[in-house]
């Protein structure tokens, strides 16, 4: 990938960013290709196919999180593919805080995304401690 390229990458991934904190819905969908794929390998039932899924997707987000603010902590171009660092945060419509961060994998061609690879969570409310943690995923509590 070229210079050029990659700085064309690095505009699509802060347009998107753009449209999100603009909650302009027509301006982002518009960066995704028709048969843009999306993936979430820690959720696979919650892969999709297609813009329209995208903007179903947002428009649910914009009207249940009406303060939607994303960041882009860092992103970097690795060929077609743009690692973006993501901070999305605002409060739902019942109160209740959203605060999500996680990684995306975007592959970018000829100025649309068209594929995606997200590691998005939420952020806990009630943080569990390291040790909580490991217990948790090998059923042994460190010593």
């Amino acid at each position: 990938m070229t210079s050029e390229e990659r700085r064309d990458a690095s505009v699509v991934i802060d347009r998107l960013a753009r449209a999100i904190n603009d909650h302009d819905l027509d301006r982002m969908v518009a960066l995704f290709h028709p048969d843009y794929d999306s993936r979430q390998p820690a959720h696979p039932g919650r892969a999709f196919v297609g813009r329209e899924q995208v903007r179903s997707n947002w428009a649910a987000m914009f009207a249940g999180v009406p303060d939607f603010a994303a960041e882009i902590v860092r992103s970097v171009q690795d060929g077609e593919l743009s690692w973006s660092e993501w901070a999305w945060h605002g409060t739902r419509t019942d109160g209740q805080p959203f605060e999500v961060r996680g990684v995306t994998l975007f592959q970018i061609h000829d100025g649309l995304i068209v594929a995606g690879t997200l590691y998005v969570e939420d952020v806990e409310l009630d943080p569990m401690s390291i040790d909580d943690a490991v217990a948790g995923l090998s059923g042994i509590r460190p010593e």
